[in-house]
Formats: structure tokens, C-alpha cells, sequence
């Protein structure tokens, strides 16, 4: 194919995968008021799933009680004549972008397929199923964990009594989205790390040589974002680590691979 045939192909998956983050928010549109009632505004209140479980956590292993709480102290207000209406609209796009993550990456793998040689071709569902659950996974994980946890924390941070916690709605599903997608896209690393070691950006060796920091990163991130106790904190810090700790698997078996195909040769 010429270079103009290739921005054609791009040009199409492009068009496609709009197509249907478009139908995906036109559902998400149908739903919103239980997306909104039963999903985004669950974490601020006070029986939401994950509060409920450190609370019996704490209470059978004596632990921060922050999370046995019966309010969180803040409320959601629009300031803005079509506030409520633009959300609903950007929220049924990102839940749309959500829901057609798997048919972009089929389109992805269509446009860089004829680059691949046969054995590689053959992956195509693997590649899909996993990407697919790992972003999902992340996107669960960000929802569950990360999201309740900055809540709960930033709800109750106080620089005095006097100020009150009147949190703008495009704030609030800002943190939402922000935290669901970039969780989601974190989670995609050991297939990044796979790509990566395949055209010899990286190597296992160079991710075992920095292991030591990439510890460090993600103990800070999970004392940033969770009580001071241990179980809080060594909930989101183990998702992480096995998913770094995975990548430099990865990492190995690809900087195996050349080798390998050299012995055969």
C-alpha cells in the first residue's frame, strides 16, 4: 500500500471507532440517570461498597476507623445554566469510549496487521481479550479502590472549619473520569512493556536495574490516596506492583525470543 493508502486505512479507523464510541454513549445516554444515581455519585455516599468493606476490615483487625463514616462532608452543586446538561452529554461519550474500548482495539489491530508476519496474526484474539481485560480491570480497580479512597480523602481535608465543601459537578466528574480512564490505561502496561521489548526499547534488565524506584513511585501514590494504615495502603500498592513485576516477565521472555529464533536459524 502507498502512503496515501495507509492515511486512507487511518482515515477509517478513525471514522469507525467514532462511529461507535457514538452508539456506545447513545446507550450510556438511555441509562444516565442510573449511571448517575447507581454509579458515579455512589462513592460519595456513605454505604458505597468499598467503604463498607474497610469498615468491617478495621473493625475486626482494630484500624483507621476514617472509612466508618455515616456522611461524607461535601456537596455536588452545578453553577451554570447548562451544566447538568453538557455533563450528561460528556459522561455518555466517556461511558461510550468505555463500552467500544474492545472494537477500537479490533480496528487497531486490523490497521497494523498487514505489518505482522502470519504466527503474529494469529494472536489477534489473544491481544484483544487480554488489552480488553486489563483495561476493564483498571477501570474497576480506579472505580473501586482509587476513587473512593481520593474521595474520602480529599472530602475531609480541612484547611479550617470555616471553609465548606461545595464541590463543583464538572470537579467531581473530572475526578471520576480522570481516575477510571488513566487507571484503565495504567493497567494496559505489561502490553505496552510487550511492544516495547519487542522493538528492543526495553529490557527486562532495565526495569529489574530501576525496580527499587518504581517501589518507591507506587508506595507515594498509595500513602497519597489511602488512610494511614496498612490494609489501605497495601490494597492499591499490590495491584501495582504485580502488574510491574508481570512487565518485567514480559519484558524477559521477548528479550529471549531473538535469541531463541537465531538458535532455530
Amino acid at each position: 500500500m502507498s502512503f496515501m493508502d495507509h492515511l486512507e486505512e487511518l482515515r477509517w479507523l478513525l471514522v469507525r471507532s467514532t462511529v461507535a464510541i457514538l452508539i456506545g454513549g447513545c446507550v450510556a445516554f438511555t441509562f444516565s440517570s442510573y449511571i448517575f444515581e447507581n454509579i458515579i455519585f455512589a462513592p460519595q455516599k456513605s454505604d458505597f461498597l468499598t467503604y463498607r468493606i474497610f469498615c468491617e476490615l478495621a473493625n475486626r483487625y482494630d484500624l483507621d476507623k476514617s472509612f466508618c463514616i455515616t456522611d461524607i462532608p461535601f456537596k455536588i452543586q452545578s453553577r451554570t445554566m447548562d451544566g447538568q446538561f453538557t455533563t450528561d452529554i460528556w459522561t455518555s461519550i466517556t461511558a461510550g469510549l468505555i463500552l467500544a474500548f474492545p472494537f477500537i482495539l479490533w480496528e487497531f489491530w486490523k490497521f497494523i496487521s498487514p505489518a505482522l508476519y502470519d504466527n503474529e496474526k494469529k494472536n489477534a484474539v489473544a491481544f484483544i481479550v487480554s488489552t480488553s481485560l486489563l483495561f476493564f480491570l483498571g477501570v474497576l480497580f480506579g472505580y473501586y479502590l482509587i476513587m473512593p479512597l481520593s474521595i474520602n480523602f480529599l472530602a475531609n481535608y480541612k484547611i479550617s472549619e470555616v471553609v465548606e465543601n461545595n464541590i463543583d459537578l464538572d470537579s467531581y466528574l473530572s475526578l471520576v473520569k480522570t481516575t477510571v480512564i488513566s487507571c484503565g490505561l495504567v493497567f494496559e502496561l505489561p502490553i505496552i512493556i510487550f511492544f516495547l521489548a519487542k522493538i528492543g526499547l526495553v529490557t527486562a534488565g532495565f526495569l529489574r536495574k530501576y525496580r527499587r524506584y518504581a517501589y518507591v513511585i507506587i508506595l507515594i501514590l498509595a500513602a497519597v490516596v489511602t488512610p494511614p494504615d496498612v490494609v489501605s495502603q497495601m490494597t492499591v500498592t499490590i495491584p501495582m506492583v504485580i502488574l510491574f513485576e508481570a512487565s518485567i516477565l514480559i519484558a524477559a521472555r521477548m528479550n529471549k525470543t531473538p535469541k531463541i529464533e537465531e538458535t532455530n536459524g
